[in-house]
Formats: structure tokens, C-alpha cells, sequence
């Protein structure tokens, strides 16, 4: 039967509902089981493509179906919905409009013409009973059950199942079902765990061998939910984490935000809790880090908007209630675009001190489970209970929203990284930067505003990490400056040394005598970035080593991924111990090596951290407990290497075993001599061990059971060789249930450890990033900024800045600028230009200059106790950081912006509103060591609103803040402002020139012929030449023309106006400004009467015009009458024939 004409039968016999959903259930929360008294059974939805196997049972339900079903006359009922089906004229936009909207059918409908039957009464089998329990008890999770070698969905999972992995789905007894092999788990899970549902797998708790012995005989299979899967989860989960499918560079931080309002009346009433304090706490399960803080928010919630991009969450959790701006935030950011997942929870039972005594019940019961486990581990329940004393200084909402990620995680069984393995960190940190949501967005710091991709942002740009947990670094350091010039210059010192390796690389080893002992002895030093960059490489190929100790932490990680984890941490410390740290750190400071191999104590820190003769001793000490094979075959039984009585369980398991197998072989003796066939053995035929093999005329005994035979031979199992095979395969599923919690307990052991390697994976993946920026500045030819001293007045002093992404993009043809800024002499910038001159690229990259100065290098380690450091020589300046041929700053404290043009329409902003508010921001939060930018304020409103509020502004920050402040704008009357603050602000314009060459000349081709120069030069340009960017934009010839006409004659007015107010005492005591006056009353009328039919000659119109008010203006300046009446009669000639040209045809 051919596939199409499979799946129409399929339609029409599908069966029908009996009982109506109430509503359509979201995606995230799919329907659950009705339980019985009277079970009834949950029927697919119509437009589920179904497979149908024809029985005589199956076609019996059929017909029940359709006799329950009301027959109606009139009208005619559509066969699948039993709605009336009105008369259509295409057929197949009828049956897409019924699937779409009109099924489920109305509930009311059903319910009055539905009677209750016998047939709904279905006796549940065994496994069905089995599921509606689950689903019971889960509600809210997409099952997958284990049955045999397959994972089988039931009822509304299996339709979900089927639209989402595209498998079919087919009614099997009571449920409609679909499946999937085992083997495939790992890949089904992850695209409905894409697709925003949490996914439960459901697996068999007893073997076919337990289940033989055990109390449960004739019963079904014992199962329950084995594992738990969300966004979040899923790299730190069971059987399908640590893949690293498509999401490895990516952080999957689940997000809890709770709230509490401030104000709900004043000013701002009408909004409805406009002025919030907001609690987070966000939790990368997978890595171990956990962010947290409290912060007021306004009515736009741009604090929580930047948190929220910054950490980019996979998963957010909503502790209700949530005022109606928040949730309608976090909503627009989980939209279906985006694919994040979206729960909520309440946060009532924390009420009245309910999150402190959570949080502190569980870190309780941790340091008792630590101090019964291991008595050793007392120096880690001591540091645990020191830690419970951060927890207590908490914020109240922070702690709110700490309880309820860990009650969320309980589910999982995750909880246990937020009390033993989180390095928790705050939002407000005072050495960090404080980066606005606007500016992550408008200077596209992570991702660009094209496509949203991370090519063309910053981020790309500065991107050469080798590892996955580099990657993650690196963008955390990107979105979080660092603000202490102490952290800033140990970093700077780290990649230039880094750097100068790379530059005076000659050889792969250089050779270091070491004075006094034995002369002849040298030790071959590999150069610095040679086996830094071979370090790497080799990480870059093993698996995510940081979330793989996390995973070995969690007890998730298989014994394969334990090996190649721990080994990969192992090779990397061999390889720095090559450096000869601790040798040259012990002689240094008796100066005994002439040469030092690492001078910067940042570098040194970290080699040392990651090459520990703690860490490396732990790894070796795992490793020597595991077999390496038996890992890779996946193997338990042979897993565990015992020695020093360890593991005792596992030695009486083995040893039983061995015992079981030792009698099933000693029977062969028995037959031999019942037989009298010395050389008669066991055989193994088809995967059937332990045959007697006789020939066909042997007579044996009754008991024995025939399996298999052949012309001469009858292969046997005896009664006691089927009891020894019994015993033995119930032996071997005890061993290997004993070596799987013998596995999970040396996991569970591994948790004092987990500190130690934690550190050194940190300090790996921070060689990483230092390495990136070597690599970037050596291949871009950047500058290592100079930092002042934090007493020194806040400047920024760059010569031939350059533009970071799109220097990339143009390379050579990019034209750089200067900037300086100081406190004390010029902070304020005003630039004007032409549309698409440079303005805003200019800002931008002052912007990103700074930022890329100040860039985040931390590095704590709390686990090692390693000795101070010598403090090395000072290094020449030959690293680089920023794109410029020099800088020089001082540590600033933030950067905004405020840039661009758009809208919120879900949250109900406008393209002005958005505007100011982002201005708004930025006048309360800016601080004197802030950078503002400002791009083009006012111009989501009319001409004088827009002056007006951009001019006050800017008058604010000068005033009341007097931060360093970069202001472009089109408006040439803001350059006033300074005469109120002379010598601080300084009007700039992008330089350009027009087709005679000159700047300030403005003639009917000005337009259309001008050059960009790029260059950034003092004064204000007059003109914005928005007629090329017009030109460009391909508008129709005609539409420009008359544009050009039009702001001729707006140009006139204006001017106009300007001359009577200047001069009007002066125009009334002269002779001709009558005539003057008629004349320019007639040239306005000819212009408002050319209505654009002859375009030809609009050109040679304007510049008569324009030849007109010059010599207008001419007459009424110029102190001799007989040559001001000249040029009079000149202009009114003129105007003439423009009348009789223009007018009078």
C-alpha cells in the first residue's frame, strides 16, 4: 500500500474523542492522564497522521465509535470533527480552516450530545496503569517509558512526540502511542528539550533475572522516573549530557527572578508597580557558576533587561507574583523566536523567614552528609560552614530567589552545586563595569544587529580562543570590564609577555644554564607561547573538561568521560611542569638562574595553578583506581581496580561470581562420567552457552531439556546446568548493581576534589583567553594602552583610533581619528557631519577602545595554597589591546549609550519613549568617570521638541554630571551651548567635500557631488546632505527634485527670518528693502506655484534663485547706493525672467 494512500485511510479510520479537552494545554505543560474510577482512555487528536493495523478487535471499536456518535440530518457533519460543514467552493481551505480552528470541537456541544457507554469503560493493561500513575504524578513532563528495547510516549506525549521528532503515532489498545529505540535516547531528548518541553525518561528499576527471584513474578516490569531533562539541565543530566551537540560554547544559566513593588502610587500610579526591587540568582548547573544580586529597576526595567542579556539564560524561572512590566519583559525575551524556556513558581511559602530556613536545611544537611560519608572530608564541612555565613548576608530577595532555584533543582538532583562545588558571584561588583542593556545592544558587543550572530560584533572580533570553556570566559570578561587598574595592568603584563614570545619565537626550545652544581647540566625550556598555543590545541580536541568536572561532581559522568576528563587535565599539567616554575620560583629568589622563563605573576599564578602537584597527584590517583578498557566497553563489572581493601562489596560480589561460574564449569565432570566421554565439553550454539552435546542414540535422562539438534547429534541443558545458569546470571546482575553504587561512591568521593581541579580548569581556560588576545594584538597590529593613576582626572587621549569590526571589514581603507578628552580642560564633544559621514561610527569606536582597554581578567583560587609571588621587572609596552597607534586613559566606570531608532510594541513604548527613557538612564546612573555617548536625541519628535529636549540634556550632563561625553547631532543650534561652558565643550564635525571643494559652498550640485573624507575636524557642519543619502536610497528623480525645491524654499524663509531679526533697524533705513522685500515675496510665489512638470529645468531654476537672494543680500550690506541699485536691478531682472519663464507660460 503505497504511503499517501496510507495515511488518507489512516485520517478515516482514525478515532474519535469521546470525552473534549477543556482547553488546549501549552507546550510546556502537557496534558495529563484521567486516573480511574472509571479509567477512560485518551484518544489522539484528528490531525495526527495515524498507522492502523485492520483487525476484527479494531474494527469492532470502530463501529462502538460511530453508533455512540448522534447521526444528524442537516447539515452535512464533517467526518472528522461532526461539525456542520458549510458549503465551500475549494474544499481544501475548509478542511485547513476545521484543523486550525475548529477542533477540538466545542465542549458544550460534545457534552449535550454525548452519552456515556459501556464502551468507556476500558480496563487499563498492566503498563498502562503503570503510565497514567506517571502521569499522575508528573504532570507537567513529557514522559518517554522504557518498554524492552524502546522508549514508547502515551496519549498527548506521543502527538507531541510525533509533530516534534516526525514519527508516526498509532492507537495501540487505549492510548495513542509512538516510539523510539534506546539507542537513539540522546538525540530525541535534546530536540524535544530544544523545542521547550521537560522531558522525563522512565526506565525499568529490575532485570529479567531480579524480577525471576523477587516478589514480582507475574507483575510487569517495575518502573520509575530515572532522569529529568530541561534547557538547563541537560549538560549536567544522565545518558544525554556532556555531548556537546551544537551548544558547548553556549552558557545555559538558569535564571530565578523574584520581585517585590515599591511604589504603587504618586507620580507614576497610573503604571502599576512602576519602581521594583528585583532579586536573581543565576545558575550554569553544567560549569558550577552561580550569579546573584538585588537591585532597583524602573518602570522600563533596564537593570533587569542588561542582567538578562548579559547572562543570556536558557531557562527562566518566575517566582510569583511578578508586577505586569516585569513578566511582560521576561515574556518578550522567551518568545517563540528565541526558544528559552519559561516556568513559574510561587514564592508565598517564603514569606516570614520560609527561604532562609530552606536554604540553611539544605547546607545543614550537606555538611552531615559530608562528616557521616568520609571523616576526612571535616576540613571541607568546616569551609562549607564558613560559606553558610556569606549565604546569611544575602540580600532578602536575592535569598528568595536562591530558595527557589534550589527547591527547582531538587527535582533534578542538582541542588548539591549550590552548597559544595558554586563560586558564587555578585552583580554589583565594584571592579566591574557597569554595562547597560542599551550598550550591549547598540554597540554590539556580543552579537550583531543584523542577524543577530555573533560574527561582526566585538565579541568575534576578539574571539581566538582554542577551548569551549575559553569561549565562555572570554564572553564573560567581554560583558564585564574590569574597573581596578591593579587587575587591568597584571593582565596587560600576561599578554604582552605572551605576545613578545610570539614575536621573538625562533625555535620550539630554548636552552636556560642554571649556575652552580654540575656545569655541564642544562634543562631544555620550550618557548612560552609555543606550548601554551600546544597546550591548548590539545584541550581544544579533548572534551569540555569544565563542565565534565562538573559532571563528575553531579555523579552524570560515565566512566569513559571520567577518564578522558581527568587525563585531559593530567597531559595539560605535564606539559606546563615543562616551564620549570617552581624550580625558577625557589632559585629566583636566590638568584640563582640568570634568565626568567615567566615574568609576569599573573601567568605564573596560573601555570602553577593548573600544573598543582596536588592536582596531578588526585589524577593519577583516580585514574590508577579505573580500568581504562573496561571504561571504553562500558563494562561496570571489570570497572573498579581494588587494592588496599577497598571496596570490599565488590570483592565478595566478584568472588560469588567467580564461585558461580566455578560450579557451572565443574559439572562437566559429572556428565563426562555418567557418559564415560573424557572429552565431552559445553558448547555455545546461537548465543546458548552450556549445551551437552550427544549424539542422537544417547539416552538421557527425562529431566534434561532439548534446545537444539542436528542429524547426529541433540544439544541438551541438564536440570542442574539450568539452575547453575540461573544462579550465575543472578550472581552477575548483583555484581553488577554493586559495581554501579560502587562507581556512584567513588564519584560521590570525588567531591574533594572537585575544588582543586575546578581551579585548574579555571585557570586553564584564563591562559586561553590571555592567549586569544595575544594572538589578536599580534595579528592586528593593536597598542597596549597606558592607564593613569586613579588620582589623575578621568582623560581619554587616543591617537588614530580605529574602529575594531570594521577595521576588519575595510582593512586599509579605514580612515582613523584622534580623541581627547579631559577632565579638567575639553570632556565634551558635539559632532555634526553629513548622513553617513562617520558620525556614528566615530563614537562608537571611542566606545569600544575604552572598553577593550579595561577588559576583565580575574582569576580566584581559594583551593591552593600557593606562596607569594616575586614581583618581576616591568615590561617594555610591546603587547597590544585596543585599536589605535596610542592610548592613553583613565579606569572609567561605565560606558552608555543611547543610539539608534525603535520600538517596543508588545510592551507598549513608543520609538520617542524608548528614546528618552534610554536618556533617562543614563542621567541618573552616569558619574563623573563615566563615558556617554549620545546619538542623534530628539529626533523621534518634532523639529522644536527636539532641539529643545536634546539641548537640556546635553546642558544636564555638562552641568550636573561632568562626564566625559561624546553628543552627535544634526541640530546645529545645540553648538551653542558652548558659550556656557567655555573651554569644556568643542563643536567637531566629519569632514567632506562637495564638487568645487569647498566646504561651505552651497550650489545646485552640492548634493548630488560630495566626497566623504571621514576625518573628524573642529567647527559645525551647516548642511547634512540627506539629498545623496537619497540619492543612494534610489528615490524616484522626481521625488528628489521637488525635496530640493522645497528645502530651497524652507532654506529662504528661514534666512529670511533671520536677517529681519538681525538687522530690521537696519532694513527700515535702507532705500530698497521695499523692493527687496516685493522681490523675494516673488520669488516665494514662484516657488510654491512650480508644482515639478518641468523637472529639465529645475536645476537651472534653483540656481536662479539662489543667484537671486545672493545679490539680494549683497544690496542690503553694501554701504555705496549706486552700487547697492545696481545689483538691485540685476535681481530684479532675474526675478522676471524667472516670472515670465516659471509663471507665466
Amino acid at each position: 500500500m503505497g504511503k499517501q494512500k496510507q495515511q488518507v485511510i489512516s485520517r478515516f479510520f482514525a478515532s474519535k474523542p469521546k470525552i473534549p479537552a477543556a482547553s488546549t494545554p501549552p507546550p510546556s505543560n502537557p496534558s495529563s492522564y484521567s486516573s480511574p474510577p472509571p479509567p477512560k482512555p485518551v484518544i489522539s487528536s484528528p490531525n495526527v497522521k495515524t498507522t492502523v493495523s485492520f483487525s476484527p478487535s479494531k474494527r469492532k471499536l470502530l463501529s462502538s465509535h460511530l453508533a455512540s456518535t448522534p447521526k444528524r440530518l442537516k447539515p452535512t457533519l464533517s467526518p472528522h470533527t461532526q461539525n456542520p460543514v458549510p458549503p465551500q467552493s475549494n474544499p481544501s481551505l475548509h478542511q485547513k480552516f476545521l484543523q486550525k480552528l475548529l477542533e477540538p470541537p466545542s465542549p458544550p456541544l460534545l457534552e449535550s450530545s454525548i452519552e456515556p457507554s459501556e464502551s468507556d469503560h476500558k480496563k487499563y493493561t498492566p503498563l498502562e496503569q503503570q503510565v497514567v500513575d506517571l502521569k499522575n504524578k508528573y504532570q507537567d513532563v513529557l514522559l518517554m517509558v522504557e518498554v524492552g528495547y524502546r522508549f514508547r510516549f502515551f496519549g498527548k506525549d506521543a502527538e507531541i512526540a510525533a509533530k516534534v521528532l516526525g514519527i508516526y503515532a498509532h492507537v495501540d489498545r487505549n492510548f495513542l502511542t509512538a516510539s523510539v529505540p534506546t539507542f537513539r535516547l540522546n538525540v530525541y531528548v535534546r530536540r524535544l528539550v530544544s523545542a521547550g518541553y521537560k522531558v522525563g525518561v522512565v526506565k525499568q528499576t529490575e532485570t529479567a533475572a531480579i524480577k525471576a527471584h523477587g516478589s514480582n513474578r507475574v507483575g510487569p516490569f517495575g518502573r520509575g522516573l530515572s532522569a529529568l531533562y530541561t534547557k538547563a539541565t541537560l549538560e549536567a543530566a544522565e545518558d544525554v549530557g556532556g555531548k556537546e551537540e551544537g551548544c558547548g560554547a553556549e552558557s545555559n544559566y538558569l535564571v530565578s527572578v523574584v520581585e517585590k513593588v515599591l511604589d504603587v502610587s504618586g507620580s507614576v500610579s497610573n503604571f502599576g508597580g512602576a519602581n521594583v526591587r528585583i532579586g536573581i540568582v543565576g545558575v550554569e548547573i553544567s560549569t558550577g557558576d552561580v550569579v546573584y544580586g538585588e537591585f532597583d529597576d524602573g518602570f522600563m526595567r533596564s537593570g533587569l533587561e542588561a542582567v538578562v542579556l548579559s547572562l543570556a539564560p536558557a531557562e527562566l524561572l518566575l517566582g510569583q507574583p511578578l508586577s505586569k512590566q516585569t513578566e511582560k519583559l521576561l515574556m518578550a525575551y522567551a518568545g517563540p523566536a528565541s526558544n528559552v524556556r519559561l516556568e513559574h513558581a510561587s514564592c508565598d511559602c517564603f514569606k516570614d523567614g520560609g527561604a532562609l530556613e530552606d536554604v540553611m536545611s539544605l547546607y545543614e544537611k550537606t555538611v552531615e552528609d559530608n562528616l557521616a560519608d568520609n571523616v576526612n572530608q571535616l576540613a571541607e564541612a568546616t569551609e562549607q560552614r564558613n560559606s553558610i555565613q556569606g549565604v546569611l548576608n544575602m540580600p532578602d530577595l536575592a535569598l528568595q530567589a536562591l530558595a527557589l532555584t534550589i527547591r527547582h533543582l531538587k527535582q533534578f538532583g542538582f541542588e548539591r552545586i549550590l552548597c559544595c562545588g558554586a563560586s558564587f558571584r555578585s552583580l554589583s561588583s565594584r571592579v566591574e563595569m557597569n554595562l547597560s542593556a542599551n550598550t550591549l545592544q547598540q554597540l554590539e558587543i556580543l552579537r550583531n544587529n543584523s542577524d543577530g550572530s555573533e560574527t561582526g560584533s566585538l565579541l568575534g572580533v576578539m574571539n581566538h580562543t582554542l577551548t569551549t570553556y575559553g569561549s565562555r570566559l572570554l564572553r564573560h570578561w567581554v560583558t564585564h570590564p574590569l574597573c581596578d587598574r591593579n587587575m587591568i595592568t597584571a593582565r596587560l603584563d600576561a599578554v604582552s609577555e605572551i605576545a613578545l614570545s610570539m614575536g621573538s619565537y625562533k625555535g620550539s626550545q630554548s636552552i636556560v644554564e642554571i649556575e652552580g652544581g654540575d656545569s655541564d647540566a642544562t634543562i631544555m625550556q620550550p618557548e612560552l607561547s609555543c606550548l601554551i598555543s600546544s597546550v591548548l590545541t590539545f584541550l581544544g580536541r579533548s572534551p569540555d573538561i569544565q563542565r565534565g568536572v562538573t559532571r563528575i561532581f553531579h555523579r552524570t559522568a560515565t566512566p569513559s568521560e571520567f577518564i578522558a576528563v581527568i587525563q585531559a587535565i593530567l597531559s595539560a599539567g605535564k606539559q606546563l611542569k615543562r616551564l620549570h616554575i617552581n624550580e625558577e620560583y625557589e632559585d629566583y629568589g636566590c638568584n640563582k638562574i640568570g634568565v626568567a622563563i615567566v615574568q609576569s605573576a599573573l601567568l605564573r599564578r596560573l601555570i602553577l595553578t593548573a600544573s598543582s602537584s596536588k592536582v596531578l597527584g588526585n589524577a593519577v590517583k583516580l585514574l590508577s583506581t579505573l580500568n581504562k578498557e573496561a571504561a571504553d566497553k562500558g563494562d561496570f563489572t571489570d570497572l573498579i581496580i581494588i587494592s588496599k581493601d577497598q571496596f570490599p562489596e565488590v570483592a565478595r560480589a566478584r568472588k560469588a561470581l567467580q564461585l558461580a561460574k566455578d560450579k557451572l564449569d565443574n559439572l562437566i565432570g559429572l556428565y563426562r562420567k555418567q557418559f564415560r566421554n573424557h572429552k565431552l565439553e559445553f558448547t555455545c550454539v546461537s548465543g546458548t552457552t552450556h549445551l551437552v552435546e550427544l549424539s542422537i542414540d544417547t539416552k538421557v535422562p527425562s529431566s534434561w531439556v532439548k534446545v537444539s539438534s542436528t542429524k547426529k547429534t541433540i544439544r541438551y541443558h541438564p536440570p542442574e546446568v539450568l539452575t547453575a545458569l540461573d544462579q550465575l546470571r543472578l550472581a552477575n546482575e548483583e555484581l553488577t548493581i554493586i559495581c554501579r553504587a560502587a562507581w556512584g561512591s567513588f564519584l560521590m568521593e570525588f567531591g574533594e576534589y572537585y575544588m582543586d581541579f575546578q581551579a585548574a580548569v579555571q585557570a586553564l581556560a584564563t591562559l586561553d583567553c590571555l592567549h586569544s588576545l595575544a594572538i589578536l594584538s599580534k595579528n592586528k597590529n593593536y597598542v597596549r594602552p597606558i592607564f593613569m593613576e586613579d588620582n589623575r582626572p578621568v582623560q581619554i587621549q587616543i591617537h588614530a583610533g580605529r574602529h575594531p569590526v570594521l577595521e576588519t571589514i575595510l582593512q586599509d581603507n579605514f580612515v582613523p581619528n584622534d580623541t581627547i578628552l579631559h577632565a579638567d580642560r575639553e570632556y565634551c564633544q558635539i559632532v555634526t557631519g553629513p548622513n553617513m559621514g562617520g558620525k556614528s561610527c566615530y563614537i562608537r569606536q571611542v566606545a569600544l577602545i575604552a572598553m577593550m582597554a579595561q577588559v576583565e581578567c580575574e582569576l580566584t583560587i581559594t583551593s591552593l595554597c600557593l606562596p607569594p609571588l616575586p614581583c618581576p621587572p616591568f615590561l617594555s609596552s610591546v603587547g597590544s589591546f585596543v585599536p589605535a597607534e596610542s592610548a592613553t586613559l583613565r579606569v572609567l566606570d561605565a560606558i552608555y549609550s543611547r543610539m539608534g531608532a525603535s520600538d517596543s510594541i508588545q510592551q507598549g513604548r513608543s520609538t520617542f519613549l524608548e528614546e528618552l527613557s534610554e536618556a533617562s538612564q543614563i542621567l541618573h546612573n552616569c558619574t563623573a568617570n563615566s563615558l556617554v555617548i549620545i546619538d542623534e536625541l530628539g529626533r523621534g519628535t518634532s523639529t522644536h521638541d527636539g532641539v529643545a529636549i536634546a539641548y537640556a540634556t546635553l546642558h544636564y550632563l555638562l552641568e550636573q554630571k561632568k562626564c566625559m561625553v561624546l553628543f552627535v547631532t544634526h541640530y546645529p543650534k545645540i553648538a551653542d551651548i558652548k558659550a556656557e561652558f567655555p573651554g569644556s565643550v568643542e563643536a567637531y564635525h566629519v569632514s567632506y567635500l562637495t564638487a568645487n571643494n569647498d566646504e561651505g559652498t552651497i550650489d545646485s550640485k552640492s548634493d548630488h557631488e560630495i566626497t566623504y573624507l571621514y576625518k573628524l575636524v573642529p567647527g559645525v557642519s551647516a548642511r547634512s546632505f540627506g539629498f545623496k543619502v537619497a540619492l543612494l536610497a534610489q528615490l524616484p528623480s522626481s521625488c528628489i527634485n521637488k525635496a530640493m525645491i522645497m528645502a530651497t524654499r524652507l532654506e529662504t524663509i528661514e534666512s529670511s527670518r533671520a536677517r529681519k531679526k538681525s538687522g530690521e533697524k537696519q532694513l527700515q533705513e535702507t532705500p530698497s528693502s521695499d523692493q527687496e522685500l516685493e522681490t523675494q515675496a516673488i520669488v516665494l510665489k514662484s516657488t510654491a506655484s512650480f508644482h515639478g512638470e518641468r523637472t529639465e529645468d529645475s536645476e537651472e531654476f534653483v540656481s536662479a534663485v539662489r543667484d537671486l537672494l545672493s545679490k539680494l543680500k549683497s544690496a542690503t550690506t553694501d554701504d555705496d547706493c549706486a552700487k547697492s541699485l545696481k545689483l538691485l536691478k540685476e535681481a530684479q531682472g532675474i526675478a522676471n525672467e524667472l516670472i515670465n519663464r516659471y509663471i507665466l507660460i
